[in-house]
């Protein structure tokens, strides 16, 4: 049986213990909190992530470094300016990490990132949203107006041609080679 005190600020749940006596459950775990300031080998880590990014994109999309920006405590993402074309407005990036007590820096993940001056496309909405009346009654017309040239096709053809004959003679009669 499970029962609750509760007090003027927060509730702690009680659970049965092995031999019956009721011991306090434990808090939920906090999110980490994210650093003010990034770790000091991270952050002078440009050179290594600018090198990860180049592994992959080519150095003449990569432009002016813009900072670093700390995560978690040893992980780091440096932005660099995209020249990417189609991609105004975007930041390179790259996220760093070390061991505790380790100098060596690692590139973590790499990848393109929105900046608040982006060219972003629409929300995506469902085609059966997206179609407007108009859309429907353009199509429908296209589809009579083919249908009125193929019936407009179909009656010329068959006043050129007589009865009982598809190579232009008459029924009856032919002609020996």
């Amino acid at each position: 049986m499970t029962t609750s005190a509760t007090t003027s600020s927060y509730s702690v749940s009680q659970t049965p213990g092995p031999a019956g006596e009721t011991a306090p459950a434990r808090a939920p775990r906090r999110a980490p909190r994210r650093p003010s300031k990034p770790d000091a080998v991270l952050a002078a880590a440009v050179e290594t992530a600018r090198a990860g990014l180049l592994e992959v994109v080519p150095p003449e999309q990569i432009g002016a470094y813009i900072g670093a920006f700390p995560d978690a405590e040893r992980l780091v993402t440096h932005r660099f300016e995209s020249l990417r074309p189609g991609y105004n407005g975007w930041h390179w990036y790259a996220t760093v990490a070390r061991v505790p007590r380790g100098k060596a820096v690692t590139v973590c993940e790499i990848g393109l990132l929105p900046s608040e001056k982006a060219v972003l496309a629409p929300e995506w909405v469902p085609w059966s949203e997206r179609l407007r009346p108009e859309d429907v009654a353009a199509e429908e017309a296209a589809r009579a107006q083919e249908e009125a040239q193929d019936q407009v096709h179909d009656d010329a053809a068959g006043e050129d041609v007589p009865a009982g004959d598809s190579h232009g003679t008459e029924a009856g009669t032919q002609e020996e080679h």
